[in-house]
């Protein structure tokens, strides 16, 4: 058996691993959300642009026909994304007319995308931008820890699993595609989730007791 063969094989069931732990990547977050009815340490900031990131993704992957293994994960992740947006726009009081409106052109446009009713030429100049953005999120996620010096409201679960899958599709990516800008992204998110992952457990309730 080729070398390239066997690659791809591996490719393909980290591909599969990825996605399954994808499907319950925010499910730890969302139970803590929903436990504690409190949004500490929480950035509604890093979770829309996270979502902004994940969107524009989906589209490029979707539009170029790249192997629906290497981003299955991203729709996985849209939407429960859409339910954790809810919850801390929900316990922040902030659900309103104005976020409702931003909803509907959101959708809008992700449909523009989709479909290439907006031409395809946009989407490849804004890929460059999910990389900065999805590392904006997650910076704004870490300093929101890091200010508030508690994450009391925030998953270790859900960033350990971040930190897996982003390191797997470092690998995926460049057996299937080797596309730059995809990789630079993963790479990237891998040690900022893992960054996030060490605040939080740094921060949890805990460590506060023990000092």
């Amino acid at each position: 058996m080729a070398l390239e063969q066997i690659l791809q094989y591996i490719s393909d069931g980290l591909s599969v691993v990825t996605i399954a732990l994808c499907i319950v990547l925010k499910i730890p977050q969302i139970k803590k959300l929903l436990d504690s009815q409190s949004t500490v340490g929480m950035s509604v900031t890093g979770l829309i642009l996270e979502l902004i990131s994940y969107s524009i993704s989906t589209s490029y992957n979707f539009v170029n026909g790249y192997s629906l293994l290497t981003y299955l994960e991203y729709p996985i992740i849209i939407i429960q994304e859409y339910i954790l947006i809810f919850l801390v726009l929900k316990y922040q009081n902030l659900i309103n007319t104005r976020t409702s409106l931003v909803v509907l052109i959101y959708f809008i446009v992700c449909a523009g995308f989709v479909t290439e009713t907006i031409p395809k030429i946009i989407l490849t100049l804004l890929l460059p931008f999910p990389t900065p953005i999805s590392a904006s999120s997650k910076i704004v996620q870490l300093i929101t820890i890091l200010k508030a010096k508690n994450a009391d409201s925030v998953s270790p679960l859900t960033w350990f699993i971040s930190t897996i899958t982003n390191s797997t599709r470092i690998f995926t990516i460049w057996i299937d595609s080797a596309d730059i800008i995809l990789l630079s992204n993963f790479i990237i998110s891998t040690f900022l989730s893992l960054s996030i992952m060490c605040a939080t457990l740094y921060y949890r309730k805990g460590h506060k007791k023990v000092e």
